[in-house]
C-alpha cells in the first residue's frame, strides 16, 4: 500500500540554534550571510609555522558560562561546549523552556573532531599509569558517541541519542537520522545538528597536506572563492549548529512557530576513491535524487539549492556537474549559493549550519549569496548568486553535503503548508 503525505508523520522545524564564526545570534548570522560580512581571518588558536595556508573562521568571545556550569567548560572540548551551547540556543528559540521537556524527545549530532582536546590531555597527562593519573576520565570525553550523550544528560532529554560520525556529511546526516526518528514514532521531536571545532595542528597539517584548504595570502574576506575560476581550497572554520524538529500535531498543539518542513533525505556515495581528482557527482546526484522522490518534488519545484560549495577545483565541478544531471532542462532556473566563504567550513557541522541557512531562507524569503564569486571556473555555469542577497519567495530548497571516502547527502526542506 502506498502511504498518503496525511498517513505519513510530518515534521517540521521549530528552532534554531547556532553558535557560529559569523554570529551566534540568528539575526546577526544572518545579516551577514545575506550582507556577505565574511568570518574569515588570520588563524590565531596557534602558530601554523611554515604553512601555507594561514586563515580560518573562528568563533570569537565565546562565553561557555552561559551555557554550562564551570566544571563543565573546564572539562570539556571546545566542540562540545560549543555543542551544548547551541542546542540551548535551539531550545529557546522553539520555546521549551527548562523543565518542559517531552519525554519523547531526543538527540542527533554529527561531528569529525569532538574528543581530540581531550585525547590530547589524556595522553598528556599519562592515562597509560592507571586511572590516579588523571587520563582516564578525560578519555570518556573522547570517545565518539560522548557529544550526543553528555549534552543529552545536560539538557535532561529522555529520547534517543545518537552520534553520526560521517565526517563533512555528518551534520545533514544527524538531522535526516532524526527526521526518521519521529517519522518511525520513535519520538515526538529531536534536537539534532552538529558540531566541530577542528582548528588545532593535527588536523591543519592534514588538510593542508591533502592541499584543500586555501593558500591565499591577501585580504582574508576574498580568500574562499567557490565555482570561481581561482579557487583554490576551503577556510576551515569551527562552530555548531542545531535545529529542534517536530511532529506537525505535536508542533501545532503547542502553538510552535513553523520555520520550514522537513520533506526529504537522501544519501548515496560516490564509489570511488575519495581523492577529489576523482569525483565525478554521481553519489551526489542519487542522494538528491532519493531524497526528492522521498519529498515528491520534481526538480523545477526546487527554488534553491545550498551547494557544498567547497571551493575545490573538482568538488566544486562535480557538485555542479551533479546538479546538471538531476535539474537537466531546469538547471537555469535555480539559484545555487554556498554561504562557506562567509561561514568557513565546519566540517561535521557544515551540514547542519547550511540547514539553519535553509530553513531562514524559506522563512525570510530570501536567497543569500555565493560570496567572492567573480569569475566563473570552466564547468561552473550555473546561476550562483554572486555577490548580492536575492529577495525571492523560496517554496523549496536542497540542503548538500559532500564528504571524505564519497559520502553524500541531501535534505530536502519545504515552506509549511496546513493541511497539504
Amino acid at each position: 500500500m502506498v502511504m498518503t503525505r496525511q498517513a505519513i508523520r510530518r515534521v517540521v522545524i521549530t528552532g534554531l540554534g547556532v553558535i557560529a564564526p559569523n554570529g551566534s545570534d540568528l539575526a546577526e548570522f544572518w545579516r551577514s550571510l545575506c550582507e556577505g560580512t565574511s568570518a574569515v581571518g588570520w588563524l590565531t588558536q596557534f602558530d601554523p609555522g611554515s604553512s601555507p595556508c594561514r586563515l580560518a573562521a573562528e568563533v570569537k568571545e565565546f562565553k561557555p558560562g552561559r551555557y554550562m556550569d564551570a566544571r563543565k567548560s573546564r572539562r570539556w572540548d571546545r566542540a562540545l561546549q560549543f555543542e551544548l551551547a547551541a542546542a540551548r540556543r535551539a531550545l529557546e528559540d522553539a520555546g521549551w523552556a527548562n523543565g518542559q521537556r517531552t519525554r519523547r524527545m531526543g538527540l542527533v549530532d554529527g561531528t569529525v573532531s569532538v574528543g581530540w582536546e581531550a585525547l590530547a590531555r589524556a595522553a598528556a597527562d599519562g592515562v597509560g599509569k592507571g586511572v590516579r593519573s588523571g587520563g582516564a576520565p578525560a578519555l570518556m570525553h573522547a570517545y565518539l558517541g560522548a557529544s550526543s550523550g553528555e549534552v543529552d544528560l545536560a539538557l535532561g532529554l529522555r529520547g534517543p541519542h545518537v552520534t553520526v560520525g560521517s565526517g563533512c556529511v555528518s551534520g545533514n546526516a544527524a538531522v535526516g537520522l532524526a527526521f526518521r526518528q519521529i517519522q518511525a514514532d520513535e519520538a515526538d521531536a529531536m534536537l539534532a545538528g552538529g558540531t566541530d571545532a577542528a582548528l588545532n595542528e593535527g588536523a591543519w597539517a592534514s588538510l593542508t597536506g591533502a592541499r584543500l584548504m586555501t593558500r591565499w595570502q591577501d585580504k582574508p574576506s576574498q580568500a574562499m572563492r567557490p565555482f570561481d575560476r581561482h579557487r583554490d581550497g576551503f577556510v576551515l572554520g569551527e562552530g555548531a549548529a542545531f535545529v529542534v524538529l517536530e511532529e506537525l500535531g505535536h508542533a501545532v498543539a503547542r502553538r510552535a512557530r513553523i520555520y520550514a518542513e522537513v520533506l526529504g533525505h537522501g544519501q548515496s556515495s560516490e564509489g570511488v576513491d575519495a581523492a577529489p581528482v576523482l569525483r565525478e557527482g554521481r553519489g551526489l546526484a542519487g542522494a538528491m535524487e532519493r531524497a526528492l522522490a522521498e519529498a515528491r518534488l520534481h526538480p523545477g519545484e526546487i527554488d534553491y539549492v545550498n551547494a557544498h560549495g567547497s571551493a575545490t577545483e573538482a568538488g566544486d565541478l562535480a557538485e555542479t556537474d551533479a546538479l546538471k544531471e538531476v535539474f537537466g532542462r531546469w538547471t537555469s532556473r535555480v539559484a545555487v549559493s554556498s554561504t562557506k566563504p562567509v561561514t568557513g567550513h565546519l566540517l561535521g557541522a557544515a551540514g547542519a549550519l547550511e540547514t539553519v541557512v535553509c530553513a531562514l531562507a524559506i522563512a525570510r524569503g530570501a536567497i543569500p549569496p555565493t560570496l567572492n564569486h567573480a569569475m566563473a571556473g570552466d564547468g561552473c555555469d550555473l546561476d550562483y548568486v554572486p555577490k548580492r542577497c536575492r529577495p525571492y519567495p523560496v517554496r523549496h530548497a536542497l540542503n548538500l553535503s559532500s564528504g571524505f571516502e564519497g559520502k553524500d547527502a541531501c535534505l530536502v526542506l519545504g515552506r509549511y503548508r496546513e493541511g497539504a
